[in-house]
């Protein structure tokens, strides 16, 4: 019988490689390990993966830098970081890079098998939804199929998680939605702590499509509340929409 999934392992000590390899194994997905980026690289580039199980410091770079290159032309394939690096912002930033969850060392087999689990669990739910919903919203329009989105007919330039915000909120207009609601909703996070990596997608989208960030009408914050998307604002003149 083939694996239920196959993992790519990139990390440079090999006694938390087998470890990791070992929780893999206990859940039927087959791995590959490697200890240096440029070997994850060539890999990447010749063998299809289910999971990324990335190390963020390893002898030939940072696996930060990896992990956005891989984002780019990967958009779907969970990434878990490890890190035994002390400092939030690093493991931040990976979540704004594209990772889908983290793991600090030293951690607990037992968690780290549930993180795997869950995160091959949220892919293969992903995959097995229906063709994902366009939207048309006023002047906001949204075909996921082909990663594009149009405001005031504007084509917008957008990452792959400002594109999922922008897409989860429009499915859902006016309604709001706390940080750990978004987390979970398009980031796949349940855990929090990574609240203000919402805010820093939010912002950057919102200098993407408001005519005025510092004053927005269209994804609009509830104070103590969350986020929303406001519909009426996508019915206002094209000439406020925001040059993209």
């Amino acid at each position: 019988m083939s694996p239920a999934f196959h993992t790519l392992i990139v990390e440079d000590d090999p006694d938390i490689a087998r470890l990791v390899a070992l929780q893999v194994d206990s859940l039927q997905g087959s791995h590959h390990h490697v200890s240096q980026l440029g070997d994850a690289q060539a890999y990447c580039e010749q063998h299809p993966i289910h999971l990324l199980i990335l190390d963020l410091s390893l002898p030939d770079g940072d696996g930060l830098a990896f992990c956005r290159r891989f984002r780019e032309r990967d958009e779907t394939t969970p990434i878990l970081m490890l890190t035994a690096r002390s400092d939030e912002v690093d493991r931040v930033l990976g979540l704004e890079l594209g990772a889908d969850d983290y793991l600090s060392k030293p951690f607990g087999l037992a968690e780290l098998k549930a993180r795997i689990k869950a995160l091959i669990r949220r892919a293969n739910h992903i995959h097995a939804q229906p063709s994902p919903t366009t939207v048309s919203l006023g002047q906001l329009n949204i075909d996921p199929k082909k990663h594009q989105a149009w405001l005031f007919q504007q084509e917008l330039h957008l990452t792959a998680k400002e594109f999922e915000l922008l897409h989860f909120l429009a499915r859902h207009p006016g309604e709001v939605f706390s940080r750990l609601d978004l987390l979970e909703q398009v980031w796949g996070i349940e855990h929090d702590g990574y609240e203000h990596t919402v805010n820093s997608h939010l912002n950057r989208l919102r200098n993407k499509v408001e005519a005025d960030p510092a004053n927005p009408h269209l994804l609009e914050t509830v104070w103590g509340v969350g986020y929303k998307l406001n519909a009426d604002a996508l019915q206002e003149s094209s000439s406020e929409a925001k040059n993209t």
